[in-house]
């Protein structure tokens, strides 16, 4: 039985497509406007998911070619306001990025969430996403 499983686990890992969950993360990301950041819990509640923090990291650390350059990853940070590191991007890299976009960060480097953070979608885009899962 456990051959059975195998087999099943690698054929869905061959498939090029994301899992569904995965999908709805980089959907509710690519909503976050340049200059704002969003934290992984914020992610996770908004998809109604609020435990979900680290699967919304697992789905980020997962994001390949072409995905990697629709999905503005690095506006996702934790919920300390600091930035986090990604299979083969490091913090600094992510916190280049967001300076770029003009998010601001103090010495500690932080950034301040009551400044930066993004409010979230509109009530009704989240609603109709919900009814996804």
């Amino acid at each position: 039985m456990r051959t059975r499983t195998r087999a099943r686990v690698a054929r869905d890992d061959d498939d090029s497509r994301p899992p569904p969950f995965y999908r709805l993360v980089y959907r509710v990301v690519r909503k976050v406007p340049r200059g704002k950041v969003v934290t992984y819990g914020q992610v996770a509640a908004i998809l109604g998911q609020p435990r979900g923090a680290r699967a919304v990291g697992m789905a980020l650390g997962a994001l390949k070619s072409p995905l990697l350059e629709t999905v503005p990853w690095q506006r996702v940070i934790a919920g300390t306001g600091r930035c986090s590191h990604r299979d083969g991007f490091w913090a600094s890299v992510q916190r280049d990025l967001l300076e770029r976009e003009g998010v601001r960060f103090d010495r500690r480097g932080h950034v301040d969430l009551k400044r930066a953070r993004w409010a979230g979608p509109r009530r009704e885009w989240v609603t109709r996403l919900r009814g996804v899962l």
